[in-house]
């Protein structure tokens, strides 16, 4: 496909810096880099025009090509630590791929961390967010919570207290089903439309909730063991 004819474009974003997990993205399941699994994701899509790795690491870049993933730039330290955001290495990506002629409608964000995702459940996503994409200013991909989030706590003073104020410890031991459903994102796709990374926002007011089955994401070193037990 030629470059000016690319509307939907992939991020795969490898930063090498993590501290809970070092190496965190190129950690194996099944023989499989972190990163291995989100480049099939894209590989096999139908929606995705063109995608690729954004990383800080030769290492990385290495391993992404091996893949068979494009890595056309190179992430800069200085949006690659700790505290960076996705807002920077967003617009940054943006920038960088205007350079190559690359201009795209969208942007979705396949994080390695969230390895077991299915390219048919991406697809769905970014076709149903091109078809409302006016009603809405971004997707984000989310499942229900096994525990409403209503009934969870804080500690002060080492006394526990509902995170609700209008709630008490009698009330969030009533049954779940008492309460309303509670969502969490989960890393499996998130879509952005880049006329507004342009305005300084990836997500708005407006953000669509893409709901999919309970997946692993993986923040933790127990995170990564279950999910080595589970495939």
């Amino acid at each position: 496909m030629k470059p000016s004819k690319i509307k939907t474009v992939a991020i795969i974003p490898a930063r090498s810096g993590s501290k809970g997990i070092k190496n965190k993205n190129i950690q194996k399941i099944k023989n499989k880099h972190l990163i291995g699994w989100a480049i099939e994701t894209c590989k096999l899509s139908k929606e995705i025009d063109f995608f690729f790795v954004l990383t800080d690491s030769s290492k990385y870049k290495n391993i992404a090509k091996k893949y068979g993933a494009s890595v056309p730039f190179i992430r800069p330290k200085s949006i690659s630590k700790d505290n960076s955001t996705d807002m920077e290495f967003i617009k940054y990506s943006i920038k960088k791929l205007a350079e190559l002629d690359i201009n795209p409608k969208i942007i979705i964000n396949i994080r390695p961390t969230t390895p077991f995702r299915s390219h048919q459940v991406v697809d769905k996503a970014i076709k149903i967010f091109l078809k409302k994409i006016k009603n809405y200013t971004s997707l984000r991909s989310v499942e229900e919570m096994p525990e409403t989030a209503l009934k969870t706590l804080f500690i002060k003073k080492k006394l526990a207290k509902p995170i609700m104020k209008n709630l008490n410890m009698e009330d969030i031991n009533l049954p779940r089903q008492k309460f309303p459903k509670t969502y969490s994102a989960n890393g499996y796709v998130d879509i952005y439309k880049v006329e507004s990374v342009k305005k300084n926002y990836l997500y708005g007011n407006k953000v669509f909730a893409f709901i999919t089955e309970r997946t692993i994401e993986i923040d933790t070193k127990y995170d990564l063991q279950l999910a080595k037990k589970i495939i």
